[in-house]
Order: structure tokens, then C-alpha cells, then sequence
């Protein structure tokens, strides 16, 4: 069985589907439940707590026909199909305004050119996996892009900051081997020295770095 990992999403067999729908559930959350259910739809791989012994916890961010509500499952590992990861930056391109367009096609080029590909979660990740109304006129355009040590994160982020956007605003995380996560704006001020510590999250939770060789130790 594949590791569990931030930004990781998973399909549910039929039968672990039905154990979800089994659960007493409010209307909106059984409305979007049912249809994720009849779709196939995927899941993604949320922060992962002790006390939920053998159960995946896993989520999604309803559209706006279900209040927009964030609903989380808790499945245990046989309610697991396969993992896929996000849609890349090519097939949110039609959801994003025009004017922004040229610049995510060139984001995509520069990150190429670094080794790099973005996967894109958040609102547009999601609308282009189910179709339905999650994108609105101020969401962001999260990303989340593997990068293999601190060099690496350097030149990602820094292609990240020539592109970013007023409309949609960039946002999103520099995702390290070990799973460890930084969100690449604040990756940007901590090596330019515009800040003191730095959160690292990682799939059981987070913790604020304020030690320089720490955090250089996670991308070594």
C-alpha cells in the first residue's frame, strides 16, 4: 500500500463508499456525499491524527450547492482503491481568467526548465475533478510542487514569485521528500532572511521552526 502524503488524493472501493453513507450524516453533507458516491469521485488525504488508531482520515471541500462545507471521512485502509495526484497546471488553464493565462502557461514552462511540474489543489484542483461550482471571483490558484532539497526549493520558489498573479493570487506549498511541506512564500522571507521561523507541516500536523539549521537539516 502506498504511503499516505499531503495533497494526495483516493478513490474509494464500492464497498467503502457504502460504509460512509451508512453513517448518520446532515442533509448537505449526505447530498454531497451521495453524489461524490454515484461519481467516483475522489478524496483527499488529510491531517492524520493518533487517536484514529487504523482509520485514513480523508476530506473534501464541498461545492457551493452544499454550503461549501468541508467534510471529513475516516475509512479504513481495505476502503481504499487507488491515489492519483491533482490536475496540472495545463488543465485548470480553461477555469482561470484570460489574463492570467499567459502567465500560468510560462509558470509551467519555468518550472519545467527547473525540473519541476505543479499540481494544482485548492478550488480550481477541484472544480476540474468534479465539475461542480468551487471556484469563485477571489479563490487562489493553490499549488504544490516536489522539490528535492533546499537548492531546489530555492529556484522553484523563486519562478513561483516571477509569476506570481494579483488575480488569481498564487498560492501553495514546496513539498520535500521526507513529506514535509513549506508554503513557498514563507520558504521565500526565511532564506532571504525576512523572517525568523517557518511553518513545516507534515501529514500528522505542524510545527513553527525558528532554528535556521533545522530546517536546513529537512532539505538536506
Amino acid at each position: 500500500m502506498e504511503a499516505l502524503r499531503r495533497h494526495r488524493l483516493v478513490r474509494l472501493t464500492r464497498e467503502g463508499w457504502a460504509t460512509v453513507l451508512a453513517r448518520p450524516w446532515d442533509a448537505p453533507a449526505r447530498g454531497c456525499l451521495a453524489h461524490w458516491a454515484e461519481h467516483g469521485l475522489p478524496l483527499v488525504v488529510t491531517r492524520q491524527s493518533p487517536e484514529a488508531g487504523d482509520l485514513i482520515a480523508l476530506g473534501l471541500p464541498a461545492p457551493t450547492r452544499w454550503e461549501r462545507r468541508r467534510i471529513a471521512v475516516h475509512v479504513s485502509r481495505s476502503a481504499l482503491l487507488c491515489f492519483e495526484d491533482f490536475p496540472g497546471l495545463a488543465e485548470v488553464l480553461p477555469l482561470l481568467p484570460a489574463a492570467a493565462r499567459t502567465s500560468v502557461c510560462d509558470l509551467q514552462d519555468g518550472l519545467k526548465a527547473r525540473g519541476a511540474s505543479a499540481r494544482v489543489h485548492g478550488s480550481y484542483g477541484w472544480q476540474v475533478l468534479s465539475g461542480l461550482d468551487h471556484v469563485r471571483a477571489d479563490s487562489d490558484l493553490d499549488v504544490c510542487v516536489q522539490v528535492e532539497d533546499a537548492a531546489h526549493a530555492d529556484g522553484v520558489a523563486h519562478q513561483l514569485g516571477l509569476h506570481a498573479m494579483a488575480r488569481p493570487r498564487l498560492d501553495g506549498e514546496l513539498m520535500f521528500p521526507d513529506g514535509a511541506a513549506v508554503a513557498w512564500r514563507e520558504w521565500s522571507d526565511w532564506r532571504a532572511a525576512r523572517t525568523r521561523a517557518v511553518m513545516v507541516k507534515r501529514l500528522t500536523g505542524a510545527v513553527l521552526w525558528r532554528d535556521a539549521t533545522s530546517l536546513a537539516a529537512l532539505a538536506a
